[in-house]
Parts: structure tokens; C-alpha cells; sequence
């Protein structure tokens, strides 16, 4: 797979307190998207407001091309918001682990909840679907 097209997923995460960012952040994620800013932003999840999958904390998530990583990094640093960046490949754990950039403090994820090398269904969800 060519590096500059490899599929990225971004967690953001947030709480009752930070809400009102999270749902402002997805406005430009949205906005960026629609107007081509970060033309290969294929998906901005909604808000979930629980826990869900390996992730201990309410999040929502948006894929990406790895060429948009810069723009997309740049929004989420810009809004305070802690966030996950990982790519997407043939090892979940490894995605959300050692491959895994972290915005703000590192949260504990739930790693028994992640499919087994090999298995990861990741890229099968690229650009459709949230959890």
C-alpha cells in the first residue's frame, strides 16, 4: 500500500465538560471536508457520548488519507482536545499501540477488546462506519 494513501483513523476524545469542543471541532472537520481543505477526509463519525470498543472514554472517530495527516493533526492540536492517531493495518493492537500518535495524555485503552493480528477489521470499516 502507498504510504501517501494509507487509511488513518483519529479517535477524538471528550466528556460532559468537553462536549461543546468535541461537537465545535466536528463542525471544522466537517466544514473541511465539505469545502476540500482536507479533501481526503472520507468520514467524521458522530458523537457516541460512551465508551465503546477498546476506548475507555466517549469518542468519535474520522478516517483519513495519510497525505491529510498533517492538516488533521493540526486541527485536533488546535482544539485541546485529546486524541488518538493511528494507521490502519493488518495488526490492531500494534494500530493502537506502537503505531499509534497520541494528542494530549496517553488514556489506557481496553486491548483485549482489539481483534488479533491478522484479523483486523479496521480496514474493512475504512470510510463507512464508526463503532
Amino acid at each position: 500500500m502507498d504510504d501517501l494513501n494509507a487509511p488513518y483513523h483519529a479517535h477524538i476524545y471528550y466528556d460532559a465538560v468537553s462536549r461543546p469542543q468535541a461537537l465545535a471541532l466536528r463542525q471544522r472537520l466537517l466544514d473541511a471536508k465539505q469545502s476540500g481543505a482536507i479533501a481526503e477526509l472520507f468520514f467524521v463519525g458522530e458523537l457516541g457520548d460512551h465508551a465503546v470498543g477498546p476506548h475507555p472514554l466517549p469518542e468519535y472517530e474520522i478516517h483519513c488519507s495519510a497525505a491529510m495527516l498533517p492538516a488533521v493533526i493540526a486541527l485536533l492540536e488546535a482544539s485541546g482536545l485529546r486524541a488518538l492517531v493511528h494507521p490502519l493495518t493488518d495488526d490492531d493492537v500494534a494500530d493502537h499501540t506502537t503505531l499509534a500518535h497520541w494528542i494530549g495524555e496517553a488514556l489506557p485503552l481496553k486491548l483485549e477488546t482489539l481483534d488479533p493480528p491478522g484479523v483486523n477489521q479496521g480496514v474493512a470499516r475504512f470510510g463507512k462506519s464508526a463503532f
